[in-house]
């Protein structure tokens, strides 16, 4: 009798598991068939086309789950000892399909956003800078959006278990106390966040500007909630955590606008002429147009002291990828100019002192020839200089009769 009743249940869970093999993949091939259909019509739709990639995978998932579900409810006793765990594990795998649905539905939102709102600019315009604004922003809430979506799945899937769901009503019941003390274990991942959102709202940085930061040069590539990255002129990465930019001044060369201007610092000599080196500008500015703008070319004097003459040439360029290399230009043009004219390069001179002559009676600090008078220039600085002219003669040995 025993032996008769476990033949029966093993019977009984291979026809349950031929069911549930076979709805799921009737269920699989129904979802790629659907794929097929909704591939052909999203030919002529933009939105149907991102709706079928994004989602195609989920859909699947959770239509096999589902599939799997009623073949194990229709051809299983419901008694049985094995359904217990297999229904609470389709329970969770089905929680699970959702969050993932959920959070692809949550990255097609963004994507139709950005399309909406700030597709069809690229280059460095205006539009290019409200582009990026918004396409941060939208990241930005992305990634909060889906960090919530798991969370909340994440406690879908734990409160199905018994112990857990005792665990969050004692939780619920004591929730005055536990923010408290979860807010303070987490401020610094909290404060990270909310720099994250104010990075994002603010318009301080977005994804592509330039910036200056702890002396190194480099673009925005990544915004997240809690850290941003930094693509150094190198290719290295620097990565910041977000209460960085809220906290620490730093150089953002394309916040409104990508135009820059730079400086070239040239030192040359006195007889240089300013005239003919304007002139040469004029004649490398005119050979890099692809990296001048034209909105700013100057050649200033800024400096005439120590024995050379400073000069300094600002340039202006559209971006700054094109103000490197036009002030590179500029820079090696002017020193093959100044080559070609080697009195132009900067030198010291030295003039050798007069010597005095031989004959010529030395003279102390304190003494005075006849007509040098301390006191000159009028009457009565003549009759002072008379005055003091004995006392100083008394006073002032003569070296000659030493």
């Amino acid at each position: 009798m025993p032996e008769e009743f476990e033949l029966e249940s093993a019977t009984n869970l291979a026809v349950t598991l031929s069911w549930v093999a076979g709805a799921v993949v009737g269920t699989y091939f129904f979802g790629v068939a659907m794929s097929w259909v909704v591939q052909r019509v999203a030919r002529r739709s933009v939105v149907v086309h991102a709706v079928e990639v994004l989602t195609r995978r989920p859909v699947r998932a959770l239509l096999m789950l589902i599939a799997a579900t009623i073949a194990l409810g229709r051809t299983s006793d419901a008694d049985a000892p094995w359904r217990g765990w297999v229904d609470h594990t389709l329970q969770i795998l089905m929680i699970t399909a959702v969050t993932w649905l959920l959070a692809n539905l949550v990255r097609l939102a963004e994507r139709r956003m950005i399309a909406r709102f700030a597709g069809g600019a690229t280059g460095l315009t205006d539009a290019d800078l409200h582009r990026r604004k918004v396409q941060t922003q939208l990241t930005v809430l992305r990634r909060l959006a889906v960090a919530i979506v798991v969370l909340l799945g994440i406690a879908a899937a734990l409160m199905t278990f018994p112990s857990f769901a005792d665990i969050g009503t004692t939780l619920f019941a004591s929730a005055g106390v536990l923010s408290v003390v979860a807010g303070l274990a987490a401020q610094t991942s909290l404060g990270a966040v909310f720099a994250g959102l104010q990075i994002a709202f603010t318009d301080a940085i977005k994804v592509g500007d330039v910036v200056v930061i702890e002396k190194e040069w480099g673009r925005i590539e990544e915004i997240t909630l809690t850290y941003v990255v930094v693509t150094i002129w190198d290719e290295r990465r620097l990565i910041l955590p977000c209460t960085y930019f809220t906290t620490t001044p730093f150089e953002n060369w394309t916040r409104n606008a990508t135009e820059v201007m730079g400086i070239v610092e040239l030192d040359v000599d006195f007889t240089v002429p300013l005239d003919d080196m304007r002139a040469e500008l004029k004649r490398i500015l005119a050979a890099n147009e692809h990296l001048w703008d034209e909105r700013l070319g100057v050649l200033e004097v800024t400096s005439a002291i120590n024995g050379y003459v400073r000069v300094w040439i600002t340039v202006s360029a559209p971006n700054s990828s094109a103000l490197w290399g036009l002030r590179c230009a500029v820079r090696e043009g002017m020193i093959n100019w100044l080559q070609r004219r080697e009195s132009a390069l900067p030198r010291w001179r030295f003039e050798p002192a007069s010597t005095p002559d031989s004959d010529e009676r030395p003279r102390l600090p304190h003494s005075r020839v006849a007509g040098e008078g301390v006191f000159t220039g009028s009457e009565e600085a003549e009759e002072r200089a008379r005055a003091f002219e004995g006392a100083d003669d008394d006073r002032v040995p003569d070296p000659t009769k030493a």
